[in-house]
């Protein structure tokens, strides 16, 4: 089936180069040149991708995100931004999007952006390592429940909400748990491509998964920062329970 993608942006040049190269991928596209539209469209439409550009008339890219996510609505969502200001591509990862482009790009560049992202979506991670799985398919670590197939998480028998990208990471780290993962072989892993060592993508990421399964943030007892290299997943020290 042809996926969709809704692609937001004002400038009216970019979306007619998105849109042809999209469309020349094999991808169904449609298209909106103000933020309310685009909220309206991806309500309605319920695309696979949403391509949505930071600065738009009526509502801003970060503000369509945010609504979104409150709708409930976790499709992936690449960001494209003109400014090369981190404090607006922070803001939009911790709003919910999956991703950031800097403008000006190549439109070769967002087609593979946008494969990887679908294939994601829609694909279990592959990892090295051995899985620690019940005969359901679970992977248990202290209170948290992940079914892979489910695309589900739970902690304390509570159903956590995830964008996909929450998600992978998540998975990811519980496929590899007790291992010390660095960002730059997180950032291969799960994102599937080179951020230029732009790592703070991972940290946001971190940060937002140990808002739904820690306690205290500040003393995580599942998510571990291991200084100078990374993070991993560990079960919790008995006394670490909660």
């Amino acid at each position: 089936m042809m996926k969709k993608v809704l692609v937001v942006d004002d400038e009216q040049s970019i979306v007619t180069l998105l849109q042809y190269n999209l469309e020349q991928s094999g991808y169904e596209v449609i298209t909106a040149t103000d933020g309310e539209l685009g909220e309206q469209l991806a309500l309605q439409e319920n695309p696979d991708l949403i391509i949505l550009d930071l600065m738009l008339p009526k509502l801003d890219g970060i503000e369509v995100c945010k609504r979104l996510r409150q709708h409930k609505m976790m499709t992936p969502i690449l960001m494209l931004t003109a400014k090369d200001d981190e404090f607006d591509k922070i803001l939009g990862l911790e709003l919910g999007a999956d991703d950031y482009m800097t403008k000006p790009f190549s439109p070769r560049e967002v087609i593979a952006r946008v494969k990887a992202i679908l294939r994601r979506s829609h694909l279990k991670i592959e990892s090295s390592q051995p899985i620690e799985e019940n005969s359901n398919g679970q992977i248990r670590i202290g209170d948290l429940k992940i079914l892979p197939d489910n695309y589900e998480a739970y902690f304390k028998d509570q159903l956590l909400e995830f964008t996909p990208k929450e998600f992978e990471l998540l998975l990811y780290l519980a496929q590899n748990k007790g291992r010390v993962l660095t960002r730059d072989q997180l950032l291969s892993a799960v994102w599937k491509y080179d951020f230029a060592g732009d790592s703070r993508i991972v940290d946001v990421h971190i940060s937002h998964l140990r808002e739904k399964i820690e306690q205290n943030t500040k003393k995580p007892i599942y998510i571990k920062t291991i200084r100078g290299l990374g993070y991993k997943l560990e079960e919790p020290k008995r006394n670490d329970k909660v």
